[in-house]
């Protein structure tokens, strides 16, 4: 069994989007305008959630998409036919991105079969909501930082030697980062790593006209909530903290992405973009 394989079964993490009922929205709304046109996207977390969303955004817009993803076969295989759907190409990319090795294994296939890397989405995550830091155990803590900040590490060292200038990087963090979780402390944090990894890979990469940008959803319905431990109550009354008082949905987050992806946002490097229902943070 391949060393990532074995890290998979350890963590069943993020969960099937199948499953979750209502189901959460991830269809553009509006009609594509080839702001991506032959590009090549690798996705992380593409299977569900907000990584279909902007699979899906992407694919209207012309890009042929490396769906990433962790278990979820049966998920990955439906944005993959999503995907196609647009008129796109996809291939469907399984792994934990938590291993090195890996992130090369994404880029050697998405290269074998698109020839080419212009948009690397670093999106996927994982959660485990506790309320005493005592209870976060050294294996939870390590397994947390290592998905949602080492994978970003790995996957833009392998994919850095083929992106050229045009080329966009965009990392997912979250409200968390800038509001606090009193019982997201170790995902938090790893938000907080990202924002700032965000802002010091921009001023890496800016002078060879790669931009580094990041979104920072707020309370989004995706199977990472569910399925990450959030109590019967806390998922009844979901987002509505937020000034629109309900949670978002992906297909309100993808366009974020895109704009960052495309050349909208071309003097845009460095920046973070907040869907997240209205809640102001200052950041």
């Amino acid at each position: 069994m391949a060393e990532h394989d074995q890290m998979i079964n350890e963590d069943q993490l993020p969960g099937h989007e199948s499953m979750l009922d209502p189901k959460p929205e991830w269809k553009p709304r509006y009609k594509g305008s080839d702001r991506l046109a032959g590009k090549t996207a690798v996705i992380t977390g593409a299977d569900s959630g907000i990584g279909r969303a902007v699979a899906a955004l992407f694919a209207r817009e012309g890009a042929d998409i490396a769906i990433v993803y962790l278990l979820e076969d049966d998920d990955a295989a439906e944005t993959k036919r999503i995907v196609e759907a647009e008129g796109r190409k996809a291939i469907t990319i399984r792994g934990d991105i938590g291993i090195k090795d890996f992130s090369e294994e994404i880029v050697r296939k998405t290269l074998s079969v698109f020839g080419r890397i212009d948009l690397v989405i670093n999106n996927a995550g994982e959660q485990h909501p506790d309320k005493d830091i005592a209870d976060i155990t050294e294996e939870q803590l390590r397994r947390t930082f290592q998905t949602n900040i080492f994978g970003m590490f790995f996957l833009v060292q392998a994919a850095r030697p083929h992106l050229k200038s045009g080329a966009a990087i965009i990392n997912c963090t979250s409200v968390t980062m800038y509001q606090g979780s009193k019982e997201l402390l170790d995902y938090s944090s790893t938000k907080g790593a990202i924002t700032a990894f965000t802002r010091s890979l921009s001023e890496n990469l800016v002078g060879d006209g790669i931009r580094v940008n990041a979104v920072a959803p707020g309370p989004i319905w995706t199977p990472l909530n569910p399925c990450g431990g959030a109590s019967p109550d806390k998922l009844d009354h979901f987002g509505e903290n937020t000034p629109m008082g309900r949670p978002g949905q992906p297909n309100e987050v993808a366009p974020s992405f895109l704009f960052l992806a495309c050349d909208d946002s071309s003097y845009m490097s460095g920046q973070v973009l907040h869907p997240n229902g209205g809640t102001i943070i200052n950041g």
